[in-house]
């Protein structure tokens, strides 16, 4: 499969991060990845879930990021949830490291996908914790709109 339009499609997100979490500010970054992961990443075979990000001397690492095992893989095959680096800007790396030193913050990857160009970016997004009321508006709200579309559909 070469760098055509069937790419664009894949888009991987993190529904769990929307709810548990306050998204204050967005990043988007590359990912380094393995040849056996692009290819198993563009059959969509991914998941966000129970990920999160760390920054380690200078560098952005996204954790427990599950990428399935290719098909066709051999020997070569990578580790399903190993750590992958991700690919920022020294300003950008700088703002996350101090975000993360404070306490209650913390960075989530919200979308994985395909670019254009056929490369793999990830956006990660600076977050706060919800408090279990929070959650409960949030769901209020959700369910309050999804009646107001039913009333208006009839």
């Amino acid at each position: 499969m070469g760098k055509g339009k069937s790419d664009n499609n894949i888009l991987i997100k993190n529904k769990r991060a929307t709810f548990d979490y306050e998204l204050l500010e967005t990043f988007m970054a590359g990912i380094v990845l393995t040849g056996t992961e692009i290819k198993s990443l563009r059959t969509g075979k991914a998941s966000l879930v129970d990920t999160y990000c760390i920054v380690e001397r200078g560098e952005v690492w996204v954790k427990n990021m599950y990428i399935a095992e290719y098909f066709y893989g051999t020997y070569n095959n990578h580790s399903e949830r190993r750590e992958r680096k991700l690919l920022l800007n020294r300003k950008e790396i700088r703002k996350l490291e101090t975000f993360a030193k404070n306490a209650g913050f913390t960075i989530v990857p919200t979308r994985l996908f395909i670019n254009e160009k056929g490369l793999a970016k990830i956006v990660i997004a600076v977050a706060r914790g919800k408090k279990a009321y929070d959650k409960r508006e949030a769901i209020k709200a959700r369910d309050d709109k999804r009646e107001m579309d039913r009333a208006f559909k009839h």
